[in-house]
């Protein structure tokens, strides 16, 4: 019997986040959200349950309303790399949920590797 694409991608988030609650160590959460228009991250303390920083493509200063491409992905991961390091993280963990880590959710992983940010 065949799945539907949300059976899997649920399955497959729920899969990912198990995996990363047994070696997070006490690091954030880098948690990537995609929609058909907009992409969105935060750092999430999940101890604490509080989000310490975020970033979106919705916002205005970056340039990229309204925009889901790689480029905005690639905007959107510098942009919380550099608000990380005002919040003074330097490390944590990258939890791409359901989302495969191809194009646009790559490029946000690899912009904020690039802006400093250890995942």
């Amino acid at each position: 019997m065949a799945n539907s694409k949300r059976d899997l991608f649920l399955k497959r988030r729920m899969r990912v986040r198990s995996k990363l609650k047994k070696v997070n160590a006490g690091r954030p959460r880098l948690s990537v959200h995609r929609s058909n228009k907009n992409i969105s991250v935060q750092l999430i303390d999940d101890a604490n349950g509080v989000t310490l920083a975020a970033a979106s493509s919705m916002e205005k200063d970056l340039g990229v309303v309204g925009k889901n491409n790689v480029e905005a992905a690639a905007k959107v991961g510098a942009a919380i790399a550099e608000r990380a390091q005002k919040a003074g993280i330097t490390e944590a963990f990258f939890d791409r949920g359901g989302f495969l880590f191809h194009g646009k959710v790559k490029a946000l992983a690899d912009a904020a590797r690039e802006g400093g940010l250890k995942i």
